[in-house]
């Protein structure tokens, strides 16, 4: 099996596969992968089926992204150009002529991300998949492309995902801090910082005081993601509000979370903190 590699240490060269069910796990990912090229000066090419190319830019643009010339995204049709349908070869020899077009640019090279639900239309012959992932290993031997091919679970059966995983040299994920099936707490790329879902109470306090003590090493500001949080009890509450108490005026933890996790952080007391922000879907506080 393929180990997993955090997304910000993917390489020039890198061809990886993302599976994904959490569309918005995958969507961070995606940014930070952008970001990446963005700050390396490369050429950068998003298709996408789901969400839709303006739904995909306006994502990455609301993670704080900038829109600049190097950024393409499109819809998942263009792989295959005026083609009635998906073909491999064609697809390919797109790719190489993109690659091509980022050197005669002066980019340091081309990042593609593609997905992969194409394959899973009625007009894809079941073979194209395979022919694709094979064919496009050997634009990756100059070192100049780097790619991140996403399979949507609900979308492919188990076997073509594990042939997905087993084609691609690496496969990407969030760095997860616990999972349980209630809870999940992992990394959040772009903004940095924490996201956590379902439910928190006490008993898991230690493992988000955790989480957040990397973030608070690495991030200037903590970015916490509460927005798929249904439950928090006044004990996992104060965790969050004591981390922020503690930051320096000069950094801000901001948690951006629904009105019923709102309320249940301004009861704890998150008014007198001075280090913290809250940001409330349909609104701000």
């Amino acid at each position: 099996m393929v180990a997993t590699t955090p997304v910000d240490r993917l390489t020039p060269g890198d061809h990886a596969c993302l599976t994904f069910t959490d569309p918005e796990e995958r969507l961070d990912i995606l940014a930070a992968f952008v970001a990446a090229g963005q700050a390396r000066n490369e050429r950068i090419i998003c298709f996408t089926d789901a969400p839709d190319a303006d739904g995909l830019r306006a994502e990455l643009l609301d993670r704080g992204l900038e829109a600049g010339g190097e950024l393409t995204v499109a819809g998942s049709d263009r792989l295959w150009g005026s083609g009635t349908g998906p073909d491999a070869g064609t697809m390919v020899e797109l790719l190489a002529r993109e690659l091509a077009q980022a050197d005669r640019d002066g980019r340091a090279g081309l990042r593609i991300t593609a997905d992969m639900c194409w394959a899973a239309r009625p007009q894809a012959n079941a073979e194209q998949l395979l022919v694709f992932e094979s064919e496009v290993g050997r634009l990756f031997a100059a070192g100049r492309l780097t790619a991140i091919c996403q399979y949507d679970r609900e979308s492919f059966d188990p076997v073509t995902l594990a042939y997905a995983a087993r084609v691609h040299p690496r496969t990407v994920a969030a760095t997860v801090y616990h999972e349980d099936p209630v809870l999940r707490i992992c990394r959040q790329h772009v903004p940095p910082g924490v996201r956590v879902a379902g439910e928190l109470d006490y008993a898991r306090a230690d493992v988000l005081s955790d989480a957040l003590a990397e973030a608070v090493r690495l991030d200037h500001d903590v970015h916490l993601n509460l927005n798929h949080l249904r439950f928090i009890d006044a004990g996992a509450a104060a965790v969050i509000l004591r981390t922020a108490a503690h930051l320096p005026e000069s950094r801000r933890m901001i948690v951006v979370c629904p009105e019923p996790i709102e309320r249940t952080l301004t009861v704890a007391g998150a008014a007198e903190v001075p280090t913290l922000r809250m940001l409330v879907r349909n609104g701000e506080r």
